[in-house]
């Protein structure tokens, strides 16, 4: 084992809880830690994890489950040190408290795909003190040297005697012993759950249909609301019907808000109807002349304007001088909609010394903190009730809809759930950044690249988030994965290395607001990043597979990668005519990802159909590889729909885009068949794996399109008219 020093008071402070999902013959119960009552003697050593007399293991869960798998994962990882039968396990949620912050965020919220890289030390230590203090128990009690007593599954045995004791009745020893201040951890050998494939907790409540999602919540006397928003950005309503919506059936109530102006009533529908009643009336907003078209000219005619210098490494300009070659692309990446399957929604109850917020959110610090500069109660007394997600991908880690529900209920007697139609989802949407880059290359006689100049033009994330992050002009949020500014320790600067270096950013002043999609801005910038290496291998004459593992040359794990995604795809082989393959590579939160598209392209019809995706991930040690897979087959899945078909339209300025009528997405019959392998670097850094897998994708099949038919799209989504027009 290996040995762990560590204070009480670092335990302490490191140690935090996981949800409780109970192995029973009928499936898993999970359930809130508020509605179960306090044992009267438990062992519990830290917040993360009690174990009872009776043998049941309580374990703690601060995150968000939003289908990602880190309730199972985390709860493995405790499970596996504590050294316990897996079926003793329950999984228990919690809400908002700071012992559960992630210690790589400083905050207790579920992004930048770094729960279980930022609680496996963490969790492995609080799971290792109490096994460490059983076995320490029951050596006092059977007055033997600890050297002689194993755990084993949830009990003690002693090895000369062989006799056992569960955990359940050391509970009262062990509880009055010290955390001890060197903790042994298991070696890698002694895993009994990590590395392990083992099934989600959440999965037979979500299938039993017994998962409670905000949308599921219902509380004694609760209303429900819906918000009559502007139509474009930052337009004021000039009139609208009070009376008239007051007259439909079932509605209480009409609440202005700083978002607009809700509707109160006893049902949604009854809500929804009352919305229809106001006929607001609104001005023309600050940009009625902005739609689609005028946000790409606008994003191509900023490429010229002086930016903020995010990186310079060396003479670019010199270098391009002396450059045998230059190459120069330029690409662009609209407005991606977040659409998760659940919809904005949120209950809140204000009471004048209390506030209760039932959420599917990420992010339980920033809903207590906005609840609480909205209500004017102290953080303390507001209590956030987290519930599942139905997806997340970074959009519930903001908290405008928080935000409204608060206003309207410190107006309202009672419990509000505020619901957003699929419309407001959208027009309402904080978007994927939309992103519009110039890359001028200089190569040598060689055709080695010696100057990269890279020029961004986005939509900001953090201008909408937190302004403060804005490093002298920069927004390192939109930039990760070429190059990034911890902390946190995000690991999202590109893997390739040139001698000469620029990155210039310039934010758009377009009030569109922005937030982090599922891998922040990794996707995009690894789609330009990745499509101008391959542009550029083609360039010189080379094959792309060999041009990208020379550049990364003393990067091992990023050429393992390659190497093995180049071998599951039987890369160099020819396919038939109107058939491509591409390859892509990208690393961000720790995890390195190659993913290779086989796609087939109709050139009359300009209809691309990708038919399977092939994808190597190393994330370092890997917890549960099951779940693995299955963060890499949905990243790839979303990937394939960002890259064929999503576009978020806008017009009069505000978004067109309503519903799926007119917000595309790709259905059950275009997902590609997808091959999955796992490389285990082991010793290496934990990565994170919710959101690497997307990233790949995209440029994969781009590269694959022109494989197939020589033409370069520099432009997403690759629609049949972007194909038919060219890029």
């Amino acid at each position: 084992m290996n040995e762990l020093k560590m204070s009480r008071r670092e335990f302490l402070k490191t140690a935090g809880l996981v949800i409780a999902a109970s192995i029973t013959p009928l499936g898993v119960k999970v359930v809130n830690a508020s509605t179960d009552k306090e044992a009267l003697r438990a062992f519990k050593p830290t917040v993360w994890y009690e174990v009872l007399p009776d043998d049941s293991v309580f374990i703690y869960f601060g995150n968000s489950e939003m289908g990602q798998g880190s309730m199972t994962a985390l709860a493995m990882i405790i499970a596996d040190e504590l050294e316990v039968d897996w079926k003793r396990v329950v999984v228990k949620q919690v809400g908002a408290d700071d012992a559960f912050k992630n210690p790589l965020l400083g905050a207790q919220v579920t992004v930048a795909s770094a729960s279980v890289r930022g609680f496996f030390e963490p969790l492995r230590k609080a799971g290792a003190v109490g096994r460490v203090l059983f076995v320490k128990a029951a050596a006092q009690l059977w007055k033997v040297p600890e050297q002689e007593c194993v755990a084993q599954l949830g009990t003690v045995r002693h090895t000369r005697s062989n006799k056992k004791i569960s955990y359940g009745k050391l509970v009262g020893v062990a509880s009055q012993l010290p955390v001890p201040a060197e903790v042994p951890l298991k070696a890698e050998r002694e895993f009994r759950y990590i590395g392990k494939p083992m099934k989600r907790l959440d999965i037979p409540q979500k299938i039993e249909g017994k998962a409670i999602f905000g949308m599921d919540v219902e509380v004694p006397g609760m209303l429900y609301a819906v918000v009559a928003h502007p139509p474009s950005y930052n337009a004021k309503p000039l009139s609208y019907d009070e009376q008239a919506a007051l007259a439909v059936k079932g509605v209480r109530k009409v609440v202005r808000i700083p978002q607009g102006i809700a509707v109160v009533a006893d049902s949604f529908f009854s809500a929804y109807k009352g919305r229809e009643a106001l006929k607001v009336k609104w001005d023309r907003g600050s940009h009625p002349y902005m739609d689609s078209q005028y946000i790409e000219k606008y994003f191509l005619e900023c490429l010229d304007k002086p930016g903020a210098v995010a990186k310079h490494v060396g003479d670019v300009q010199k270098a391009l001088s002396a450059a045998d070659k230059v190459y120069e692309a330029v690409y662009y990446v609209p407005h991606v909609a977040h659409v998760t399957m659940e919809p904005m929604n949120c209950t809140v109850y204000v009471q004048k010394d209390r506030c209760d917020i039932w959420v599917p959110t990420q992010a339980q610090t920033l809903t207590r903190l906005v609840a609480s500069r909205i209500t004017g109660l102290p953080p303390e007394k507001v209590h956030v009730h987290t519930t599942f997600l139905g997806c997340g991908l970074g959009r519930r880690s903001q908290a405008d809809f928080v935000m409204e529900a608060c206003e309207i209920a410190k107006q309202v007697d009672g419990p509000v759930k505020l619901v957003w139609t699929r419309e407001d989802d959208i027009k309402c949407d904080r978007f994927r950044a939309a992103t519009c880059q110039r890359i001028k290359a200089g190569l040598d006689k060689e055709g080695k690249v010696i100057a990269w100049h890279h020029k961004v033009v986005c939509t900001s994330i953090l201008k909408f988030y937190n302004p403060a992050w804005i490093k002298d002009g920069v927004d390192y949020f939109c930039l990760w994965g070429i190059v990034d500014s911890p902390p946190p320790p995000v690991y999202s600067t590109t893997a390739y290395e040139f001698p000469n270096f620029y990155v210039e950013q310039y934010l758009s002043e377009l009030p569109i607001p922005a937030a982090p999609w599922r891998s922040v801005q990794n996707a995009p910038n690894a789609f330009v990043v990745e499509c101008f290496i391959d542009e550029l291998a083609r360039f010189v004459g080379k094959d792309p597979l060999e041009f990208r593992m020379h550049l990364l040359r003393n990067k091992p794990r990023a050429v393992k990668v390659l190497e093995t995604v180049a071998e599951m795809s039987g890369w160099g082989k020819p396919l038939g005519r109107g058939r491509g393959r591409g390859i892509a590579f990208h690393t961000c939160f720790g995890t390195y990802v190659a993913q290779v598209a086989e796609v087939t392209v109709d050139e009359s019809s300009g209809n691309i159909r990708v038919d399977k995706v092939f994808c190597a991930v190393d994330c370092g040690i890997c917890v549960n590889p099951d779940t693995v897979v299955a963060q890499m087959e949905g990243a790839i899945t979303l990937g394939v729909s960002t890259a064929l078909k999503e576009e978020v339209l806008f017009e009069s300025g505000g978004v067109k885009s309503s519903n799926f009528d007119d917000y595309k997405v790709i259905r059950m019959s275009e997902v590609p068949e997808i091959e999955v392998k796992i490389i285990e670097s082991g010793k290496e850094n934990i990565g994170g794996i919710g959101e690497p897998g997307v990233t790949p994708t995209a440029p994969a099949i781009a590269n694959a399109v022109f494989d197939a038919i020589g033409k370069r799209i520099r432009r997403l989504p690759l629609t049949p008219k972007v194909l038919l027009e060219g890029s």
